[in-house]
């Protein structure tokens, strides 16, 4: 009994320490970092005794699961943009296509919009969870009856401006007193749009649309500006004016909205005006009354030192009035500097450094408005990049919100600099700020993004090496970009600089995928550059087949006006690739377009007779040069009698010829 007790504890005892070392050793090793932290810890709270404190949660927006979703994800730059990636047949081909397709959907969608709200009876199910409100009628028509304050407020909320002004007027003659805020309200609204109801998206134009179109095309001055047309749409003593001038005591809030509905609507002077009438009743603008009147000091003063003595007045009268200025009392007096000659350059970084001063940040409508004063267009030639490097320098790494309607202006802008001053390095740097963010939805409309990318492969077409030009050509079309004629044009040119000219064929699919094979202009461009040199009989053989499908294409429009040179092209490439049969049918067209080909084509088509071993169709040259009577006729007929082999009936037919007298050119 003994042994085996002795057995079984030695056994333990053995066991036990295998045991305690596989139970201490996890213990430990999570004890380890611990201490040491722990540790760490000790010292830092030694050597400073600020709390922590550890927040209780992460607050995340409502869509931070979609954009961690989107960042997994690129765009595709062989794909067209996602609004019509729904239906194939309307991928857009063209920047035409692309605006009719985006219109006529946007079109749709306020038509469906428009039938929901007037008709929510049949749109009362939610099937949607969680619930989405823009996907429900939206409630257009007053709830309130009775003439109350409350009514009021609610067709204010709206837009309702015709019954909006009805029921102020009804609440006037019942006695009913309208609290200031709720004027300020009405008075917005009927400056902002005018005094006119707001044209319900989606909605038929009436009649009421089509009258006012008419009073827009006969009031419009011939050969006027485009400030000129806004000063017909501020009616004289409107619902605005006769409200305003009805108040027993008016603040400057109601001032400040009529103010800018005047400017807003081309009213200038009148705005001055009210403005005079503002500063003697003693009472003092606020910011935005600033901002609207210097908008409109270029419309009000003709010589360029009275427009900035009169912003400088404004600049004044905001100090004395202790009205502190923002971003856009400051864009105000950049963009009007754009319309004072030289003195802009005086005035303008003075302006910059008063923003600094009071710290203000600019924005890209700041730097937009410093390109328009310092750089000119491309034909008053080059001008110093300077200020742009600073300000792409300035820039380089951020991201941007908008923050001035005019801020989409600048990156295209920056861009027509850069291709104006052929800086392909500055280019560069300001498209790597585009892609910086979400700094491509400052690019503006679509319309304006296809100018920034012009401009951009323009620069790219002009500086850069063929296969870079090609790499960004992948990636931009279609998906940014829609080459238009000049774009088009700019690339040949770069196949042409980089002697890449076999792949001509691969940018005529390109060509007519977008839609501008009906430029003859363009094709001949084409035709030309694949006529002008002989390459290797591949390449021929690629050309001639492009060359066909360029006739093809033209046939099959009857407005195409065929030229001589764009005949000759065509036969050229033709015998290049020894399609003899195909030449001699353009050869033909020739007699059936009226045109006359060359001497040097006529050669070129006699040689390759002689190659093909064809003097039947060598002498019918003979007869058709006769037929079109050209000078070198004897000449081409003394050449077939030499260099080939002839029937009796052949030569008899070409001594004839060769007998006719030379003419000279």
């Amino acid at each position: 009994m003994a042994a085996p007790c002795r057995h079984v504890g030695r056994c333990v005892q053995r066991n036990g320490g295998f045991l305690r070392i596989r139970l201490d050793q996890p213990l430990s090793g999570r004890s380890f970092g611990l201490a040491a932290a722990l540790q760490q810890a000790a010292e830092v709270h030694k050597e400073s005794k600020e709390p922590i404190v550890i927040p209780r949660k992460k607050s995340w927006s409502s869509e931070a699961v979609l954009e961690a979703l989107a960042s997994t994800v690129h765009r595709d730059p062989t794909a067209y943009p996602y609004q019509f990636q729904d239906d194939s047949y309307l991928s857009p081909r063209t920047s035409a296509e692309f605006k009719i397709y985006s219109l006529s959907q946007e079109s749709g969608r306020a038509a469906a919009k428009y039938f929901v709200n007037n008709n929510p009876k049949f749109f009362t199910k939610d099937f949607a969870e969680p619930h989405i409100p823009c996907l429900m009628p939206e409630n257009t028509a007053p709830l309130l009856e009775g003439e109350s304050e409350e009514a009021l407020k609610e067709r204010i909320g709206l837009r309702k401006v015709s019954a909006a002004v009805q029921m102020y007027d009804q609440l006037l003659q019942s006695g009913t007193a309208v609290s200031m805020d709720t004027t300020h309200e009405l008075l917005d609204l009927l400056c902002l749009y005018c005094d006119r109801d707001p044209v319900q998206e989606g909605a038929p134009q009436g009649v009421d649309g089509e009258e006012a179109e008419e009073e827009t095309k006969r009031r419009r001055p011939k050969g006027g500006r485009a400030a000129d047309l806004l000063k017909s749409s501020w009616k004289e003593n409107n619902n605005a004016e006769r409200i305003f001038n009805l108040l027993p005591e008016r603040d400057p809030p109601c001032y400040s909205a009529l103010i800018r509905g005047m400017v807003k609507h081309g009213a200038h002077m009148k705005a001055f005006n009210l403005y005079t009438d503002l500063l003697n009743n003693r009472l003092s603008a606020d910011v935005h009354i600033f901002n609207a009147l210097i908008s409109a000091v270029p419309e009000v003063r003709e010589k360029f030192n009275e427009r900035w003595d009169l912003i400088s007045e404004l600049l004044n009268q905001m100090r004395e009035q202790k009205v502190r200025p923002n971003l856009l009392t400051f864009n105000s007096v950049l963009k009007a500097l754009r319309r004072c000659g030289s003195l802009a350059k005086t005035y303008a970084p003075q302006t910059l450094n008063e923003m600094k001063a009071l710290g203000i940040a600019p924005s890209l409508a700041t730097y937009d408005h410093l390109l328009a004063v310092f750089y000119k267009s491309a034909s008053f030639g080059l001008s110093n990049t300077d200020l742009l490097q600073d300000v792409l320098t300035e820039l380089e790494g951020s991201s941007f919100t908008c923050q001035d309607p005019n801020d989409v202006f600048f990156f295209s802008s920056a861009m027509r600099t850069c291709l104006d001053n052929k800086d392909l390095e500055l280019g560069y740097k300001v498209h790597r700020l585009v892609e910086v963010g979400e700094n491509w939805r400052l690019l503006g409309t679509p319309y304006q993004q296809s100018f920034y990318y012009g401009r951009f492969f323009n620069l790219l077409c002009m500086m850069e090496h063929i296969d870079v030009v090609l790499k960004w050509y992948r990636r931009i079309v279609p998906s940014f970009y829609y080459p238009n004629h000049r774009g088009m044009r700019d690339l040949l040119q770069a196949l042409d600089t980089d002697s890449r000219l076999d792949l001509l064929p691969a940018i005529w699919k390109d060509i007519k995928s977008f839609g501008h094979d009906s430029k003859v202009d363009l094709v001949e461009e084409l035709l030309s550059l694949m006529a002008r040199e002989e390459h290797s009989p591949e390449v021929q053989e690629s050309f001639a087949a492009c060359a066909l499908d360029v006739k093809s294409v033209l046939d099959g429009r009857s407005s195409v006006e065929w030229s001589a040179s764009l005949l000759s092209h065509i036969t050229t490439l033709l015998l290049r690739a020894n399609k003899l049969q195909r030449a001699w049918d353009m050869l033909q067209l020739f007699k059936a377009k009226h045109r006359v080909p060359s001497t040097l084509l006529l050669d070129h088509f006699l040689s390759v007779c002689r190659s093909c071993g064809a003097p039947q169709r060598a002498v019918e040259l003979v007869q058709l040069s006769a037929a079109f009577c050209l000078p070198a006729t004897a000449g081409l007929a003394k050449r077939a009698l030499a260099e080939f082999e002839l029937t009796d009936e052949q030569r008899s037919i070409l001594s004839e010829f060769e007998a006719a007298p030379e003419k000279e050119d």
